[in-house]
């Protein structure tokens, strides 16, 4: 790949990031456009594990397929969703060599909802956008 093509993959993982932090948001808010500005009586929400354990698996699913690991950065995810991401990429690249890609994506959805759980039972993000 050339270096462009590599600079074009990079921005286009940063937006694909980007789009799905701004879309999950979007739905953690529920719908206040058609209620008049405020919200519905029984809003949608998405919690904190439940949006890091979306964006981890997704991502888990893009860098196995890919066998190379982005800048979490360029992926929208903190140092800590992507500590998690390495550690559910390396046993899904493991389950699939034992038991086939279908093992390996039930396998992501598990470790990503026990990983990001860990993650928030343990006190979650920092200060920083890095956490």
């Amino acid at each position: 790949m050339t270096t462009g093509g590599a600079r074009g993959a990079r921005a286009a993982a940063r937006v694909l990031g980007w789009v799905l932090l701004a879309w999950f948001s979007a739905a953690a808010c529920g719908d206040t456009a058609r209620s008049g500005g405020t919200p519905s009586a029984s809003p949608s929400t998405t919690s904190p594990e439940e949006l890091c354990t979306r964006v981890v698996a997704h991502w888990s699913r893009e860098v196995l397929d890919s066998h190379t690991y982005g800048d979490y950065q360029s992926m929208g995810l903190s140092n800590g969703q992507y500590d998690i991401l390495r550690s559910v990429v390396d046993a899904a690249r493991a389950e699939k060599k034992r038991q086939g890609a279908d093992a390996a994506d039930a396998l992501i959805d598990r470790e990503a909802r026990a990983g990001c759980a860990d993650w928030y039972r343990s006190g979650g993000p920092g200060e920083g956008p890095w956490q």
